[in-house]
């Protein structure tokens, strides 16, 4: 099951990942999944951590679902959002075309690989036809505990024989980017849009 010491980590530390992430400027990216989207959509912020995109997406009218595993950051990211955020492990997600879009920012990376696959199945099938995924790994091939959090980390080579499982999912986009948070711009990010064929 998704792993215990990095919700743990989450509940523990909620109010001070929150402060740190809720108002990180992230506009270009969201914008970026939205162009691929119809408007009026169905969103799934999946592992919505502060709430921060969610909350975009509804101030632009998007209709958004909004979960996460650490209950302490679905209390924050509810009061943020004004929307109920549900507390739920990612394996639980059972909706079938569903979503025209799934938002999953920095959070299915903290699955291992066994455990992502059978997620990402998860995450097509709660997908309408021909609708997207947006998800982001930090670049790279390690894999395990790294400040007291579990990380897949991922290269577009790594990704590609990975997703190669899924045969109802292809890359449609992908890029490398710098973290936005004051001070961590040195890390690498890998950015991808998946689209359920």
């Amino acid at each position: 099951m998704q792993n215990i010491q990095t919700l743990t980590y989450y509940n523990q530390n909620a109010t001070r990942f929150y402060t740190t992430t809720v108002s990180v400027e992230f506009t270009a990216t969201q914008q970026r999944f939205l162009s691929h989207l119809p408007h009026p959509a169905v969103i799934l912020d999946f592992g919505c951590g502060s709430g921060r995109d969610a909350k975009a997406f509804l101030d632009q009218g998007y209709q958004v679902d909004a979960i996460d595993g650490s209950e302490e950051l679905c209390k924050l990211a509810t009061d943020y959002t004004g929307i109920q955020v549900c507390h739920m492990l990612f394996q639980e997600l059972s909706a079938i075309d569903k979503y025209d879009g799934i938002w999953a920012c920095s959070s299915i990376l903290h699955l291992p690989k066994d455990e992502l696959i059978n997620v990402m199945r998860k995450m097509t099938a709660a997908l309408k036809p021909n609708s997207i995924i947006y998800t982001s790994f930090k670049y790279g091939t390690f894999s395990g505990e790294r400040n007291g959090r579990y990380f897949t980390d991922m290269t577009e080579t790594t990704f590609a024989d990975f997703i190669s499982d899924i045969e109802a999912l292809q890359v449609e986009e992908q890029w490398i980017s710098s973290d936005v948070r004051p001070g961590r711009g040195e890390e690498r990010w890998l950015n991808l849009i998946l689209r359920k064929k």
